[in-house]
């Protein structure tokens, strides 16, 4: 395991991967930022009880079958294939980039049929046992209006691998903003329509068609918006259907082991849905403050914000080079990379981890506390959100060493990898369910989702190390230390702000966002102050960065 310190060019690695970011996380930020309003409006629209249980579920279909089916392999596989096609190839690698849309397009086409059929065993594979005639009827009928959605899904991302591998990636981050708009206006529609405080017993099919249907609408505007960027960089998609020896093979024998690995993740999700759900039920017939499915997934969506913005966003401009490197077998440039990832990742999400933590009840009060959700349940929405956030820095240091395997067209050990995670987080959810109150047992499924990767983390990181001959494990722990450090100082900065802000300030949706504005800025302020004592190389950096950034704005 190597210990040395990256070369010299680590940090203008950083920086040059920071730079190559730059457009997708803008159009990440806006996109999360409107995903947030989206998740916001559709709490508003359908609450946190079990109606709002029969909705997230069904919504959720979509994605689990089509990543089920293909989403892993476009996304994990497909990409360093079309980048060496592109080099190889004597049309640029637009010959393979048909007819592999042209495949994969047929095999959507086919799942998507295939699962609208057989929708009511899906939902009820997923729904609890405790689910009323009434609930488990309005789940299945969202579900024909949703589950549509696996074809786009399907081919807005090989359009986005296909931007990618050309070296386009601002518009894919902008394209999902279009589906949130379009959401944000079903839940609009669905509250003049219908009100608060839908059940199952009181809402109309039309009115279940309404949402589902327009929550589809989104999606598919989604994937369309994409065609005219991929005609700006010179590709215009021709149906092939000679798919018999041009390399399709090898592309499909390395998705194998990423559907396996994504089927894993599936069954967890199948076990953790169904329980939280129940969960859901119980407190709904003896009064406690409802918590259940959708309290995970708006939990989850919010977690997952900063991941997606900084992590995703830096690998997405990362994996291409990562292939290059690893086609020429070039480990140390893949060392280099990973590690001035890394740096970032752990220097930016460490003092959000920390901030989120502290603030987890107030900001969920923010997003979800108005229309159909009561105060009570986004309170307790976030402090399911602070379970997750305890995961927040491994998970994405696990994703970008995933990526790393990928970049090297290895599929088969994150398989094995992701199995010993899920066996691992299903080991400690389960008995932790059954231990606590129905009240907290929607925290705990996220607390053991956040600890499984916190244990796996260590084991992949030791399994890539000897993979590639070393990481640059003493630079990258060097960073951690520091971060850390200067973490601590913003946790406690953030709390006595907030809790000082909490005693001086009305409630309301201004009172929490000045709250929370000031409490993150002077936690910001003093990370930056103690992490600069420190010299962490990212924050020492930042005023260039800043100087860089203002003079492109000016």
């Amino acid at each position: 395991m190597s210990n040395a310190a990256p070369a010299a060019s680590a940090p203008e690695s950083s920086a040059g991967i920071a730079r190559s970011s730059a457009l997708m996380a803008s159009g990440t930020i806006i996109s999360r930022v409107t995903g947030v309003v989206r998740t916001s409006a559709i709490a508003a629209a359908i609450g946190f009880a079990t109606f709002a249980d029969t909705y997230t579920i069904a919504n959720s279909l979509p994605n689990i079958v089509y990543i089920l089916i293909v989403g892993g392999a476009i996304n994990s596989v497909f990409v360093p294939q079309l980048v060496r096609h592109m080099k190889s190839d004597t049309d640029g690698g637009d010959g393979y980039a048909d007819r592999l849309l042209t495949l994969v397009g047929l095999v959507l086409l086919a799942v998507t049929a295939a699962a609208i059929v057989l929708a009511p065993w899906i939902v009820r594979l997923y729904s609890p046992r405790n689910w009323t005639a009434a609930d488990l009827h309005v789940s299945i009928l969202f579900a024909y209006f949703l589950l549509p959605q696996i074809f786009f899904y399907g081919m807005y991302t090989m359009l986005q691998q296909v931007l990618n591998a050309r070296g386009s990636f601002g518009a894919p981050m902008f394209a999902p903003i279009i589906n949130n708009i379009v959401v944000i206006g079903a839940a609009i529609a669905f509250i003049v329509v219908v009100g608060t405080s839908p059940t199952s017993a009181s809402v109309a099919n039309s009115q279940i068609m309404l949402l589902g249907a327009l929550t589809t609408v989104g999606v598919i505007a989604q994937a369309v918006v994409l065609v005219p960027s991929a005609w700006r960089v010179g590709y215009r998609f021709r149906p092939r259907f000679d798919f018999k020896g041009q390399g399709l093979a090898k592309a499909g024998s390395l998705a194998f082991w990423t559907i396996g690995f994504v089927a894993i993740n599936q069954v967890t999700l199948l076990i953790v849905t169904r329980l939280a759900a129940a969960a859901n039920v119980v407190l709904t017939t003896h009064g406690g403050v409802n918590v259940g499915f959708t309290s995970y997934q708006n939990a989850y969506l919010t977690f997952i914000l900063p991941h997606s913005v900084i992590t995703v966003s830096l690998i997405t401009a990362l994996l291409p080079a990562l292939s290059r490197a690893a086609h020429a077998l070039d480990f140390e440039v893949i060392r280099t990379r990973i590690a001035s990832a890394m740096s970032i990742v752990i220097v930016m999400l460490t003092p959000l981890s920390a901030m989120l933590f502290v603030q987890g009840p107030r900001i969920s009060q923010l997003l979800f506390a108005r229309g159909s959700a009561s105060i009570e349940e986004a309170i307790y929405t976030g402090h399911v959100l602070q379970a997750f956030v305890v995961g927040l820095v491994p998970f994405s240091l696990y994703y970008v060493l995933l990526r790393g395997y990928y970049s090297l067209e290895n599929t088969k050990t994150p398989f094995y990898l992701t199995l010993g995670l899920n066996i691992t987080n299903l080991a400690i959810a389960i008995p932790l369910y059954y231990a606590v109150p129905a009240q907290d047992k929607v925290m705990v499924l996220a607390l053991a989702f956040a600890l499984a990767y916190v244990v796996f983390l260590v084991v992949s990181w030791r399994m890539f190390s000897r993979r590639i001959g070393g990481l640059h494990t003493y630079y990258t722990v060097r960073t951690l230390v520091r971060t850390t450090i200067a973490t601590v100082f913003c946790f406690f900065a953030t709390a006595a702000t907030l809790h000082y802000m909490l005693m001086v300030l009305p409630g309301g949706f201004f009172g929490i966002f000045i709250d929370l504005a000031v409490a993150t800025t002077v936690g910001t302020v003093a990370f930056i102050a103690v992490g600069w004592v420190l010299h962490i190389s990212e924050v020492r950096r930042l005023p260039g960065q800043l100087s860089r950034v203002k003079a492109r704005l000016t």
